[in-house]
């Protein structure tokens, strides 16, 4: 069964357009997750709303919005008035620019989304625009509304499709000076980080997604399943912290000096090369 998609609408380059389908690129669906339960019966809770200084449940005919003026000063905005700055839905993805990928800061990276033709017909016009755009190399940035508000939405090839990302607007990133001011410049031997570069070049690899492991899901995942079959949880023994003095070039030097385990030709034996075999065997 075909995914539902979650926008529908037209892509859009000058006086070109095709009907599109948007579809969530990331998912929580396999992700462990919990309910709340009264622990006598068994049941699940529900949450209610209730007025912080009178300590009643709210009826679902008396909750609104409000916006905080000051301490505990509201301004309540009726569903009504949210629709006098309601963003009219064109349902068009209107391509503005093409930017090289590199002058995005991943910062403003947000929600990925796939982008398919919606139907047969504006399929040449999806391809036409997506190779277009794989030959240049560049990344498209359009506008897009989603849930009443406007995104910017980055566009690249991906496969037969589109990878759409929408992107944060600059009032939503935190200033790195705030965090990164206080950090000490202190003078560091050049030996010191050139035996570091070098470390990095003995790890070297490809980006593969598949060798990350989500070890704290597994093992929810088995602790569920041990609970639910009867089983005793035990919780093991916290560790004890290790020391975080080091002497920084020591921990450098013997990082560098770690090396992989010689595989084993046999069990509880050492390696040995066919080379050392033939040297013991004339011996």
């Amino acid at each position: 069964m075909a995914p539902r998609a979650y926008w529908k609408g037209s892509l859009k380059l000058s006086l070109v357009s095709c009907p599109i389908a948007l579809y969530p690129a990331s998912t929580q669906a396999e992700k462990t997750h919990f309910h709340q339960i009264n622990t006598q019966t068994g049941h699940r809770l529900r949450q209610q709303m209730v007025d912080e200084q009178t300590g009643r449940v709210v009826e679902k005919d008396h909750k609104g919005r409000g916006y905080e003026l000051s301490k505990a000063r509201y301004v309540e905005i009726e569903e009504e008035e949210l629709d006098a700055v309601k963003l009219e839905s064109t349902h068009t993805i209107d391509i503005d620019d093409f930017v090289p990928a590199e002058d995005i800061d991943e910062r403003y990276l947000d929600k990925p989304y796939y982008i398919t033709p919606n139907g047969k017909a504006g399929v040449d016009a999806f391809v036409v625009i997506r190779d277009a755009m794989k030959r240049k190399a560049k990344v498209a940035l359009a506008r897009v509304v989603l849930s009443n508000r406007e995104h910017v939405i980055a566009l690249k090839p991906l496969g037969k499709g589109l990878l759409g990302t929408t992107l944060r607007y600059p009032y939503e990133l935190r200033d790195e000076e705030e965090y990164f001011d206080d950090i000490p410049s202190p003078r560091i031997p050049k030996d010191m980080v050139d035996l570091a570069a070098h470390i990095l070049d003995t790890k070297a690899s490809k980006f593969d997604p598949h060798k990350f492991k989500d070890k704290y899901e597994v093992a929810l995942k088995a602790l569920v399943k041990r609970k639910a079959a009867g089983k005793t949880i035990e919780v093991p023994e916290e560790k004890e912290e290790e020391s975080n003095v080091i002497d920084l070039m020591d921990a450098l030097k013997q990082s560098l000096g770690r090396k992989k385990p010689a595989a084993s030709t046999a069990k509880g034996g050492k390696g040995t090369t066919a080379h050392q075999s033939r040297k013991r065997t004339a011996a």
